[in-house]
């Protein structure tokens, strides 16, 4: 699992590089919901063995871009996106079938499901409709792609530590 997500960091950070937009954006003002959906790492559910997939979503501000991903510790398939900030949410570009969407992110506080943050997405066919996040999974702290992946290495681990393998 640790494995999987490392090499999606990397793959992203790689691709973003390659086709990083000549400007930037942040001239949006942005809902107190949709900053707390940025700058995070969020899962549909805490994985309950080695084989079940779970699904992700981070978006992050300083370089603009974002991944859906589905992943198990054995299996996992993603989607990178560029995006632009917009009110309560983002506004989204999937470079590889030049895709747009209006993504709404409403993100709050809540006690559910063993963590402190739920999330409602509307607007994409990707992904899942509600995540979670938890205290500490913040990324906004990544300065580098090295930076990324040793914090999403990190909660990655928290994540699989004793999985059972069935």
């Amino acid at each position: 699992m640790k494995k999987a997500l490392l090499a999606t960091v990397l793959v992203a950070s790689v691709g973003y590089g390659g086709w990083r937009l000549a400007h930037r954006g942040g001239d949006a003002v942005v809902t107190d919901d949709a900053k707390l959906a940025l700058d995070r790492l969020w899962i549909d559910h805490m994985p309950r063995n080695e084989r079940d997939i779970f699904q992700v979503f981070a978006a992050l501000t300083e370089e603009e871009f974002g991944v859906f991903q589905a992943t198990s510790t054995w299996k996992g398939s993603f989607e990178l996106f560029t995006f632009k900030t917009a009110g309560d949410g983002i506004k989204a570009t999937f470079p590889q079938d030049g895709d747009k969407q209006s993504i709404k992110l409403k993100a709050k506080p809540c006690s559910e499901n063993q963590m402190d943050y739920c999330m409602e997405v509307e607007g994409t066919n990707r992904g899942v409709k509600r995540y979670y996040s938890r205290k500490g999974w913040e990324i906004d702290s990544a300065a580098s792609a090295k930076d990324l992946a040793a914090r999403t290495e990190a909660i990655t681990h928290e994540l699989t530590a004793n999985l059972p393998a069935e």
